[in-house]
C-alpha cells in the first residue's frame, strides 16, 4: 500500500508564494513519476505539473509555466511544487499523485494510481 501526504497549502495574497510538499511511504514502486493536479470548486480536476523518476522530464500546464517549479528528492521519496506569483485563479485543492512509470510523465489522471488527500491553496486578490 502506498500513502501520499501533501502539506504546505494555505492562504496567500496574489503575487505571493507557497511551497507544497508530498511525501510517499509504504510499498512504493522502484521507479515512478510524480504529478500535481488541482481541482477548483465546480471544476474538473486538472493537470498542473509532472516529473519523471530521473527528473529529466518535466511538464507543466501552460497556465503555470514560468511561475511553478516541480522538483523531487528520491532519497526522501518526496516531490515538491514551488508556486510563485500566485493568482486568484490558482485557488484549488492540490493533489499529488504517483504513476508507476520507469521513465517519462503523463498529463492523464488515469495513469496515476495513487493519490494524496489534497491540500487547499487559496489566493486572495
Amino acid at each position: 500500500q502506498v500513502q501520499l501526504v501533501e502539506s504546505g497549502g494555505g492562504l496567500v495574497q496574489a503575487g505571493g508564494s507557497l511551497r507544497l510538499s508530498c511525501a510517499a511511504s509504504g510499498r512504493t514502486f522502484s521507479t515512478y513519476a510524480m504529478g500535481w493536479f488541482r481541482q477548483a470548486p465546480g471544476k474538473e480536476r486538472e493537470f498542473v505539473a509532472a516529473i519523471s523518476w530521473s527528473g529529466r522530464t518535466i511538464d507543466y500546464v501552460d497556465s503555470v509555466k514560468g511561475r511553478f517549479t516541480i522538483s523531487r528528492d528520491n532519497a526522501k521519496s518526496a516531490v515538491y511544487l514551488q508556486m510563485d506569483s500566485l493568482k486568484p485563479e490558482d485557488t484549488a485543492v492540490y493533489y499529488c499523485a504517483l504513476a508507476p512509470f520507469a521513465s517519462g510523465t503523463s498529463r492523464s489522471a488515469k495513469n496515476y494510481n495513487h493519490w494524496g488527500q489534497g491540500t487547499q491553496v487559496t489566493v486572495s486578490s
